[in-house]
């Protein structure tokens, strides 16, 4: 099977679209998140999506299957919370290694028997390291602003947990995403290099940013630049945007990537604003429309979807990519 390094350079890889608008679909009970395993669990555990990979596997396996029916090479795991940080709001910080090993396994099964059907079409598997729902830069008290909920070694540890049975359960690729304070995603990276120097591996990274707000900053302050100047020094696959904003709003902060990083880009933005009930309106064919300029722009290498996103936005995607190269990348590290 050719590399993700060699695919990157031949076509525009396509992403999955999202999980949590998917897992929404199958409206599961509090009794359906426990399964068997949880049934007699202390605390509600309803909306910890993420152990669903363990108590309904049959579940995240079809809504991976269909993302691969609509297009995509590459899959996300069902893992964006399962460090202990963000998994002590559900008292599970105990089962992080299992969920991320279980969803690696299951994500990575489904790919290989895609990979299998279509040798020409290599299917890989990102293991998602999400932000955790703590920030390294800022304090969560207006009163105290020296305060920090979380240190860089306390983040360090707990994403390096998470990446050790991401690996273990055989993804193809890192992606550390939706990044809001890059003290968080530095600590992401730097135990992931601790983890290639221990093991001796090499694994390709894709790092995302999230822009908040119409002030084109991530939530710690950055510009588009300074969060790229911030994280090239690792060596990536590629860099992106991702989440918080549509497509079209998403614009103007990939093209400053395209043209001051040599690394391939990647973008997958929501499905437009959310409305007023915190849903998204915009149709496969609306966003796909206003993707088109980044391909006509060249400023892409990677796409997909985030919050709002189905099966039918990404096959949108992929069936218009296919009328375009990828933006010329220099390197893939």
């Amino acid at each position: 099977m050719n590399t993700i390094q060699e695919e990157i350079k031949k076509r525009i890889l396509v992403l999955d679209g999202a999980m949590g608008t998917m897992i929404q679909q199958y409206h599961f009970t509090e009794e359906d998140y426990r399964g068997e395993q949880f049934k007699d669990f202390p605390i509600s555990v309803k909306g910890n999506n993420d152990m669903l990979s363990i108590t309904q596997p049959k579940a995240i396996k079809e809504i991976h299957r269909k993302y691969l029916e609509a297009g995509a090479d590459i899959i996300e795991t069902n893992t964006f919370s399962s460090t202990t940080i963000a998994m002590a709001d559900y008292e599970m910080e105990d089962y992080v290694y299992e969920i991320n090993f279980q969803s690696a396994k299951i994500a990575k099964e489904v790919a290989d028997e895609f990979t299998a059907k279509n040798p020409n079409k290599p299917r890989f598997v990102a293991g998602s390291i999400g932000p955790t729902n703590k920030t390294a830069s800022m304090s969560p008290n207006v009163n105290d602003p020296g305060f920090r909920a979380v240190t860089f070694d306390i983040l360090r540890k707990a994403y390096k947990q998470q990446v050790e049975a991401l690996l273990d359960g055989g993804v193809d690729l890192l992606l550390v995403e939706t990044i809001f304070d890059t003290l968080n995603a530095k600590a992401a990276l730097f135990a992931i290099e601790e983890v290639k120097t221990e093991r001796k591996i090499d694994v390709p990274i894709m790092v995302s940013g999230t822009i908040t707000d119409a002030s084109g900053r991530t939530l710690s302050g950055q510009t588009a630049e300074a969060f790229l100047i911030s994280v090239e020094h690792i060596p990536l696959l590629s860099i992106g945007f991702n989440c918080a904003l549509g497509a079209k709003q998403l614009t103007p902060h990939l093209e400053v990537l395209a043209y001051k990083s040599d690394l391939p880009i990647s973008a997958h933005p929501n499905a437009g604003l959310p409305n007023h009930f915190g849903e998204y309106d915009e149709t496969p064919e609306q966003m796909a429309s206003q993707i088109k300029t980044y391909l006509d722009k060249n400023i892409i290498n990677i796409i997909g979807g985030c919050c709002g996103t189905t099966p039918a936005h990404i096959k949108a995607i992929a069936d218009l990519v296919k009328e375009y190269k990828p933006r010329n990348i220099i390197s893939t590290n």
